[in-house]
Parts: C-alpha cells; sequence; structure tokens
C-alpha cells in the first residue's frame, strides 16, 4: 500500500504533486487517528476506520480537490457538492497559498459527524 501512495504523489505533475502533498500533511497532522490509507486509485484517509476524506483533481480543470465522505452532513460555503449525493469537495489552487483555517474548519464539521 505504502508504495502505491507514494506512487501516486510522485507521478503527479507541478503544481498539483506540491499541493497534494502538502494536504496530506495538513490533513494527518489534525489528528492523531487520521490514517492515510489507498482505495480505488486514491490516496484516502481514514478515522478511526471509517473514511474521512480522500484528494483527487478535477478532471476538466486539473484542480486539486478534498473530498470529504460526510459532506452530506456537513454546511460550509466553501463546498461544492454538484450532484452527488455524499461527498462534497473543498477545492484548493494549487498555485496560491492553501487555505488552512478553511480545511480545519472543514475537518471540525466533518469530525462532528463521527
Amino acid at each position: 500500500m505504502q508504495e502505491k501512495l507514494d506512487n501516486f504523489y510522485l507521478n503527479q505533475e507541478e503544481p498539483n504533486q506540491s499541493c497534494f502533498l502538502a494536504l496530506r500533511e495538513l490533513i494527518l497532522s489534525y489528528h492523531e487517528e487520521i490514517t492515510p490509507d489507498f482505495k480505488y486509485g486514491l490516496p484516502f484517509f481514514m478515522f478511526r476506520g471509517k473514511m474521512f476524506c480522500y484528494l483527487w483533481k478535477d478532471k476538466k480543470t486539473n484542480q486539486p480537490y478534498i473530498s470529504f465522505a460526510a459532506g452530506n452532513r456537513i454546511e460550509h460555503s466553501s463546498l461544492f457538492q454538484g450532484d452527488r449525493k455524499r461527498f462534497k469537495l473543498l477545492f484548493i489552487n494549487p498555485i496560491q497559498d492553501i487555505p488552512v483555517e478553511v480545511i480545519r474548519e472543514v475537518f471540525d464539521l466533518a469530525m462532528d459527524t463521527y
């Protein structure tokens, strides 16, 4: 699993690679019970064995995002649901500073659902 995770990050083109690596560190440092996993070809993050979020990029714009598993139970103005029933997305612009405070706000809301 670790090799697949490493390859995911290493195979991304810049500036997405740096963005994904920074997001990984931010997610893992948020809570000691968040652990990395690799599911469906994507880097997932689990909280107490349950899906918390995953990282991916938009097919059209190539913009990275964090997708929250409990998105349908989280209300935040920065989240985008589109036609998804469960997951909501938080888009991250890879050429700007990562909105750490916004991400932590959403993480706080997501933690309330567990």
